[in-house]
């Protein structure tokens, strides 16, 4: 079975500083129909003005994903997490029994534009944890890299939950292939850019979620100058 989640369809929260767009439910925006797919609870795509932010708040048993897609994100958290994400960058935060944290536009001129993706983990009560990691947007070119997995394979971001992250950036004429396990789901969410998942033309904030399917979905890059940059989760069914 596939699940088309367009951009439109999301919930949607505009404040003065914050503009967000919710694939999942998630604060005020509550859709029973939408509450996650799998361990992945939530994907949201938020731009933040110059200087604003989230100041800190708490969080318990939750894996958190940030990824910068243009700008920078200052992060600080009460168990010594600091530093700014730029583009490319992933950060991970083991929420574990409880940590607090802030995130910032780490500019006073320019917005930044991230998502934030919440996993639940396969354990409760651990310690609080972080860590933040480059990857070379040019590695990930044509070809799929692990971005995170249960055991930090091939540098990934080691999270707990029996889940991976996969990214590709592709340009038109490229095109990329994944095999699908019918014990596993998926999530394959476009972060930036235009793509073309299985002759099915999609745009940013699409996604597709698969599940009890097999075979290869086939990814390529449309027509333009524009890069597709493409987020696969591989999860437990």
């Amino acid at each position: 079975m596939q699940v088309l989640r367009t951009s439109a369809d999301r919930g949607h929260v505009k404040t003065g500083w914050l503009d967000s767009y919710h694939t999942f439910s998630f604060g005020h925006y509550h859709d029973p129909s939408w509450m996650g797919w799998g361990p992945l609870r939530v994907i949201n795509e938020d731009r933040v003005a110059p200087g604003a932010g989230f100041p800190p708040h708490g969080h318990a048993n939750m894996e958190i994903i940030s990824y910068v897609l243009e700008g920078g994100l200052a992060h600080r958290d009460d168990n010594g997490g600091e530093g700014v994400l730029g583009p490319g960058e992933l950060q991970w935060m083991g929420a574990g029994h409880g940590i607090e944290h802030s995130e910032f536009n780490a500019s006073k001129d320019a917005p930044v534009h991230f998502l934030q993706i919440w996993i639940q983990p396969d354990r409760v009560n651990a310690a609080p944890a972080h860590a933040q990691q480059v990857f070379d947007p040019q590695a990930r070119r044509g070809r799929w890299a692990t971005l995170a997995s249960p055991d930090g394979a091939d540098g990934s971001l080691a999270i707990r939950q029996q889940a991976s992250l996969h990214g590709i950036r592709l340009g038109e004429g490229e095109s990329a292939s994944f095999a699908l396990k019918p014990d596993r789901r998926y999530w394959l969410h476009l972060a930036q850019g235009a793509a073309e998942v299985d002759g099915r033309a999609l745009s940013a904030g699409d996604a597709i979620g698969y599940v009890d399917e097999s075979g290869e979905l086939h990814v390529e890059g449309a027509p333009g100058d524009a890069i597709a940059d493409v987020l696969l989760f591989d999860l437990p069914a």
